[in-house]
């Protein structure tokens, strides 16, 4: 989960260290060759079948804390961790869940920075118990999930000490039952200090509270889906027969983030659903724009081998900025990328024991061009750096989410060179064609796109514009064919009436 937030100006000398960085990382390591990933890279096509694909990010090396030092010895392996963070000073937070500490490395991974094991709780110093997630506010304020204590602390920024600043704990509300215990198990905080957090077996929604720690209501639902065997099940049983069936509640979230207008993105899973990610407004209305295939959970219903069959389990997302977002699927090992409008862009990773998979995927974060994978399991970081292709995809999706058209087609054009069964490069290319008003070449574009929605709308364009463009000369050939026709009709109208006197004669 990623919850660098609100809005500001981006400090350029921050993001000039972040480029050198990631410039250093993938200069130190070999990374793999498209060709030679562990892994199958794919999208679908508008007809939904699967088309293999070039691979959009890479393995490029993993973190564990074996090989960290801390005081001059080793931090140890992490143990059963459960989240990270990172913070706008790029700073990287880990939930060592197992060790019962919060561990923070630098940007590159390569040294521990701070080790935070416990804290200051009403003049007592307490450790942890189960820290479970992590979010870091914008004044840099560390904000812990801790399970097992039932409450989540905050502490300050580190060149503040980490001073304890106050907790949420044993919310009260009317809204809550009276065998409600608050066991918090993920959070996140928005521009305004205002803080969500899931919590286990509340499946009323995120519980929101403002910059106090005061509960003020419940954030978000999520809708119960029936699959087509259980709706019909339940339209053929008796009222009593359906009162002995499984009751059909809401489930839980399973992960949180948050963009930098404060949209909640969210995620939970549920076999049934075509949409196991939300994008949540202040309101707490999921307003998150689907594609033309309705789909945002991961792998589609397909059926055509065991590697693919089924729903994914997206467990967690992270906000990558320009519209873009990733989720994990924790069944398969998949991560999925899309954009503000909903298309799915590219597919990599999977589950094994090579470098690039993954035993139990529980968290996801990105830094710069790099995408970590959290792996509860192997207790390990995964790092990821992209491809050229997949540079291709995220700079064209970024160029056309600023406005950008002409710049985009140029990216878009590059994307089809190195993958022609790329349809939404086609229709990224004609939609630009077609915001510029070249319809002709949208329609082209479109409709090796397969966009039936976008080509419908170029080819109207079109039609009308070549009906405004030659009016005057579709009026003149219309009147004289219509001249033409009347006197051909009258001639012959002339020489049926002689030829019906000469029969008569």
């Amino acid at each position: 989960m990623r919850h660098r937030l609100g809005p500001g100006k981006p400090n350029k000398i921050r993001s000039l260290i972040l480029i050198a960085a990631c410039f250093l990382i993938a200069a130190e390591t070999t990374v793999a060759v498209a060709d030679s990933v562990p892994y199958d890279t794919y999208n679908y096509d508008y007809r939904e079948n699967i088309v293999p694909t070039p691979a959009a990010y890479v393995p490029l090396r993993s973190v564990s804390g074996v090989s960290l030092l801390w005081n001059d010895e080793s931090i140890g392996a992490f143990q059963s961790p459960e989240d990270l963070c990172v913070s706008a000073d790029n700073k990287v937070y880990l939930a060592d869940t197992g060790n019962k500490r919060v561990v923070v490395l630098n940007l590159a991974m390569t040294e521990v920075l701070e080790v935070i094991d416990s804290y200051d709780y009403n003049g007592t110093k307490t450790e942890f118990g189960s820290v479970t997630g992590l979010a870091i506010s914008n004044s840099n304020q560390l904000y812990i999930a801790d399970k097992t204590a039932k409450r989540v602390i905050v502490l300050e920024s580190a060149d503040k000490d980490r001073k304890y600043v106050k907790c949420i704990e044993n919310p009260q509300s009317e809204l809550f039952s009276e065998d409600f215990s608050f066991t918090p198990t993920k959070v996140t905080v928005d521009y305004a200090d205002r803080v969500y957090v899931i919590a286990q077996g509340k499946t009323e929604g995120i519980m929101a509270f403002d910059e106090n720690g005061e509960f003020t209501s419940f954030f978000g639902t999520i809708g119960v889906s029936l699959s087509p065997w259980q709706k019909f099940w339940r339209r053929l049983a008796t009222k009593e027969q359906r009162a002995k069936q499984q009751m059909f509640i809401a489930t839980e979230y399973t992960g949180v983030d948050i963009d930098e207008a404060g949209f909640v993105y969210a995620t939970y899973i549920d076999e049934n659903a075509k949409r196991s990610v939300q994008r949540l407004n202040p309101k707490g209305m999921d307003v998150i724009v689907a594609g033309e295939n309705g789909n945002l959970s991961g792998d589609l219903d397909y059926f055509g081998t065991s590697d693919y069959s089924g729903p994914s389990m997206i467990r967690d997302v992270v906000y990558r900025g320009k519209g873009l977002y990733s989720v994990i699927d924790s069944k398969r090992g998949r991560i999925f990328t899309y954009d503000a409008e909903g298309n799915l862009l590219y597919i990599f990773g999977g589950l094994g024991s090579q470098a690039g998979t993954f035993y139990t995927p529980v968290a996801i974060e990105a830094i710069g061009n790099m995408i970590l994978v959290l792996d509860k399991n192997r207790g390990e970081i995964q790092v990821f750096t992209e491809t050229e292709y997949g540079q291709l995809i995220n700079q064209a999706v970024a160029l056309r989410y600023d406005g950008d058209e002409t710049q985009a087609v140029d990216k878009w054009m590059q994307v089809l060179k190195k993958d022609e069964n790329f349809e939404l490069a086609a229709v990224g290319i004609g939609k630009a064609y077609l915001t510029a008003g070249d319809n002709e070449k949208a329609m082209h574009y479109l409709r090796l796109g397969n966009s039936r929605l976008y080509y419908s709308i170029a080819f109207k364009r079109y039609r009308n514009a070549f009906l405004k463009q030659h009016l005057g000369q579709i009026l003149t050939v219309a009147i004289i064919l219509v001249v033409l026709y009347a006197v051909i009709m009258k001639i012959l109208s002339k020489k049926n009436l002689i030829r019906k006197q000469e029969e008569v004669w």
